[in-house]
């Protein structure tokens, strides 16, 4: 009975309910947008934020990167009708499937995509109907393009950048409860407060003499289902190490920015 009641749900909860858990379509085109017409892409989870890019009304091959609010279990199955009903309109964040591009849309105009072919560009406003057509076309996707050249996954090495260059080169420590909600999920800035940190989370030592390098995107996954992962390689005492970053979108936050939620040292990670 449990079982049959939990997949009512998520059957209510609409298509765009599986992200950052792994599971979920793994395309979506955009549905419910008139032929001459555009979906917006925009800054953030909301008609408040401007708009960064366009849609055609027939893009499909999109990746969905997250969506607020958090519509994951164990919590949507806990939510009662009412609740669900109380909660604000959904918003997506998704991405072309080359990297390319990135923004938020409503969820109510997404819908899993079958073909996975190619998200188009909306088509120019005026010029000749050749040229619109030549907008039209999808882009073609790169396997060799640059991960970085994606701006999330560049907003996420950045991020870590700035991690490791207040922990070595500023008095304002990331680590700090005063400035760790910048850096890190709700959660784990909650685990900071608690002293719950024991090993060094960027070094995996209680002591350290560094050297670091550049932080890079994975370069075989650099993002799977919402998650961005960074690595960042180090000698600590003359000993090469490496640290894996995985970040996401963090709902708890007004307008869900990217935070870290983990960090893996291989034989140790934080949280």
């Amino acid at each position: 009975m449990r079982k049959l009641l939990v997949a009512a749900l998520m059957l209510l909860a609409g298509p765009a309910l599986a992200e950052i858990d792994g599971h979920g379509p793994d395309a979506w085109r955009v549905q419910g947008v008139a032929g001459n017409d555009v979906l917006n892409m925009r800054m953030g989870p909301g008609t408040n934020y401007p708009v960064i890019d366009r849609l055609a009304p027939n893009a499909g091959g999109l990746q969905l990167v997250t969506c607020v609010p958090l519509l994951i279990e164990p919590y949507n199955s806990a939510l009662t009708e009412a609740q669900r009903a109380a909660l604000p309109q959904r918003w997506c964040l998704m991405r072309s499937a080359d990297l390319t591009r990135a923004g938020w849309v409503a969820q109510r105009f997404i819908t899993p995509d079958q073909g996975g072919t190619a998200a188009a560009p909306a088509p120019a406003a005026g010029g000749t109907r050749a040229a619109q057509t030549a907008a039209a076309s999808p882009r073609p996707a790169s396997a060799s393009a640059d991960p970085a050249s994606d701006p999330m996954i560049a907003q996420a090495r950045d991020l870590v950048r700035e991690v490791y260059d207040k922990e070595l080169h500023s008095p304002d420590s990331p680590l700090d409860p005063a400035h760790a909600g910048h850096y890190f999920t709700t959660d784990i800035v909650r685990l900071i407060e608690s002293n719950g940190v024991e090993a060094h989370p960027l070094f995996n030592a209680q002591d350290f003499d560094v050297t670091v390098s550049e932080p890079q995107p994975d370069p075989d996954t650099p993002m799977l289902r919402g998650t961005i992962f960074i690595n960042v390689d180090f000698t600590n005492f003359g000993r090469p190490q490496r640290a894996v970053f995985s970040l996401r979108a963090d709902p708890e936050r007004p307008g869900a920015p990217l935070r870290i939620f983990n960090i893996d040292h291989g034989d140790w990670s934080f949280p």
